[in-house]
């Protein structure tokens, strides 16, 4: 593997697993594409780490679990300063 993807790699672990962020937010702080970090940190972190590839694997479990509540506090959120001008 590539040293550069290796090391993008264990930057994205640190974000998810010290930060709990979503792969959108890495994906622009690491100024990667979305798809990018998601094969990161489902396909290659496997080979890397199995431990970490865990780990990571909940987190994201949780955050696909949670999405539907958070978009929808989102469109709540935006609705209520519409309103209020």
């Amino acid at each position: 593997m590539n040293n550069k993807i290796y090391k993008r790699i264990q930057e994205e672990i640190n974000y998810i697993l010290d930060k709990n962020m979503t792969i959108r937010e890495i994906a622009k702080i690491m100024k990667v594409s979305k798809s990018t970090v998601h094969k990161d940190l489902h396909e290659r972190l496997f080979y890397i780490d199995e431990q970490k590839y865990n780990k990571v694997d909940k987190i994201l479990k949780k955050h696909i679990e949670t999405r539907h509540i958070n978009g929808g506090n989102a469109t709540k959120i935006k609705y209520e300063k519409l309103r209020k001008g």
